[in-house]
């Protein structure tokens, strides 16, 4: 069964509504019909009548006027389409019957008491009825459908305005559901991974005391500062998170942004063989292009640690121009490890999308050797 949706759309043609033919089309048929009337008239009147159909052209500008024009020509002879166009297009564009009901009432008369004027001038008998009739009709219809038009056109106008406000008002409903739902995992993250990296926390803190191992202590207070750092940004985002649908936290403190001049230390506490190259320049950065390469070494660093722990590490950071480019590479890893920690790839479309919003980019893939590569271009100024 076929449903209305289904139903193929029977559309004009673009130039059949185009602004052109609707100015002269008019235009056109009025003339037509003064040459058809006009035929045996002397110079004078086909004069008139031909002024009538050609003042069309400035109907929209000047709808009354045009229409006076035209009465000369309606009254010596008779033409009605000129007359009939200009107090349909009065009717669509002047609102009010302030101005319509003088232009149709003007348009009666004329039409009624036409050229040359018969003795007596109104005669009680049908045919004088049937020409007032006749006379009404000619006015009251355009005017009747010119309103009818622009009440239409009004409608449609308003219909669209309220389509908007309620798609603005399921948009707003919808942002508010998900600030909702921000501040519902905001809560849930907070309370799941700020217990679990306490434990891991308190664990390495236990086997830095209790270890007689330099080298292990070591690296339990590593583990303590970085769960200490990790549970630090953590309640930053959960402020921000939450800021959005309970107001900001103006007492919350925030954890210090990560800049360039935290990379050296990051790169040591990852553990990997690094060979680094770090010329930011002499020129001072944003602190977004900072932290969005810093975000980018971090996760290029985590994902090493993940895949390829004893491979060799390229870090490159260098200004150039206007731009900062960060390149991290892994050459082949010589020793697969045994247990893969779980990823879902989220880490690398974050940082695509979060050097896009700067203006930049950012590639990934794998290199012709066997290694991995992430390397970033990240401008001073979004162009």
């Amino acid at each position: 069964m076929t449903t209305v949706d289904q139903l193929p759309s029977r559309r004009l043609p673009a130039w059949c509504t185009a602004p052109w033919l609707m100015l002269l089309l008019p235009v056109l048929y009025s003339l037509l019909d003064s040459a058809l009337v006009a035929r045996d008239a002397a110079w004078w009147q086909i004069a008139l009548s031909t002024l009538a159909a050609v003042a069309l052209f400035w109907r929209r500008r000047f709808p009354v006027t045009v229409l006076l024009l035209t009465m000369p020509g309606t009254w010596v002879e008779q033409i009605w389409l000129a007359p009939i166009t200009a107090v349909y297009t009065i009717a669509t564009d002047r609102p009010g019957p302030r101005v319509l009901i003088p232009c149709a009432t003007l348009f009666t008369l004329v039409t009624f008491f036409h050229w040359p004027l018969p003795t007596p001038v109104i005669d009680l008998s049908r045919n004088t009825a049937l020409d007032a009739i006749q006379a009404v009709m000619l006015a009251a219809g355009p005017a009747a459908t010119g309103r009818l038009s622009r009440t239409r056109r009004e409608l449609a106008a308003r219909l669209d305005e309220l389509t908007r406000g309620q798609e603005r008002e399921s948009r707003l409903l919808a942002e508010r559901v998900l600030i909702s739902e921000r501040g519902r995992l905001a809560r849930e993250m907070h309370d799941v991974v700020s217990h679990q990296v306490s434990l891991i926390s308190i664990q390495a803190g236990a086997l830095q005391v209790s270890t007689a191992d330099p080298a292990a202590a070591g690296v339990a207070r590593t583990i303590r500062e970085l769960s200490v750092r990790t549970l630090d940004e953590l309640r930053q985002m959960v402020g921000v998170l939450r800021g959005t649908t309970n107001g900001p936290l103006p007492d919350a403190p925030l954890a210090p942004q990560p800049r360039l001049a935290d990379l050296p230390r990051l790169i040591e506490q990852s553990g990997l063989t690094a060979d680094t190259e770090l010329n930011p320049g002499d020129r001072p950065w944003p602190e977004a292009v900072e932290r969005a390469a810093y975000r980018t070494i971090q996760e290029a660093l985590t994902n090493i640690t993940k895949y390829a722990p004893e491979a060799v590490v390229h870090v490159k950071v260098r200004a150039k121009g206007r731009r900062l480019r960060v390149e991290v590479r892994n050459e082949a890893p010589r020793v697969h490890p045994a247990e893969i920690l779980p990823g879902g790839g989220h880490g690398l479309v974050g940082l695509r999308e979060r050097a896009q919003l700067l203006g930049g980019t950012l590639t990934a893939g794998p290199t012709q050797d066997g290694g991995f590569e992430v390397r970033a271009e990240l401008p001073a100024t979004r162009s």
